[in-house]
């Protein structure tokens, strides 16, 4: 795997590892809110920090978004995981999780982080155990609430320039509840990470 492009085969691989890890973290989810999650097929790509926005299709149209990052590091692996919730769904996520009263700023950014270690924590537990890699885990940080699309990327923090990136929508059947888990793998471990999946197809 070269740092211009991604070949099928690891590009299946990664797709593959991903659909589990997701699937993992979508199930407690589910429980979580007792309603059943749409889950597509995860986005593969390797992509200039430009090109982000490209990147996130099923928040393309949003006008308005709410983020959270969080970094990871071990296995001379580093990257960051980056949660862009879709703010039409606070109403919904607020019912399910049979939450009364006025729905503030501040319950906002209750429930979108519970959200974000949710699947954030889930979706990285899953990729360390099918890679046998350890992962330490920053803080989670809010990257901004109410926000274009646009300027949460222009703000986005880190200082990568080109990424693997493993783009996971998430989304509620029956409900306005949607958002984008984007995997940000530095171009630094796609030496490591080509290691493991060569590993694991042997």
């Amino acid at each position: 795997m070269s740092t211009e492009h991604l070949d099928e085969e690891m590009r299946d691989v990664f797709q593959e590892i991903a659909n589990v890890a997701m699937g993992r973290a979508a199930d407690l989810l589910a429980r979580l809110l007792n309603n059943y999650v749409v889950l597509p097929i995860p986005v593969v790509n390797l992509l200039e920090r430009n090109e982000l926005k490209m990147a996130l299709s099923s928040l393309k149209s949003v006008d308005s978004v709410s983020a959270v990052c969080q970094g990871f590091v071990g296995s001379r692996i580093s990257g960051e995981a980056l949660l862009i919730f879709n703010d039409t769904s606070f109403q919904d996520i607020a019912e399910l999780t049979e939450f009364k009263g006025d729905i503030t700023p501040d319950i906002e950014l209750e429930l979108l982080m519970d959200i974000a270690n949710i699947l954030i924590g889930a979706c990285l537990k899953g990729l360390t155990e099918q890679l046998d890699v350890s992962f330490s885990q920053g803080q989670p940080v809010l990257l901004g609430q109410h926000l274009n699309l646009q300027d949460l990327i222009n703000n986005q923090t880190g200082n990568w320039k080109r990424a693997l990136t493993i783009e996971i929508p998430y989304r509620l059947e029956s409900r306005n509840v949607d958002c984008d888990l984007l995997l940000l793998f530095t171009e630094d471990s796609l030496a490591v990470l080509e290691s493991k999946v060569r590993f694991m197809l042997e």
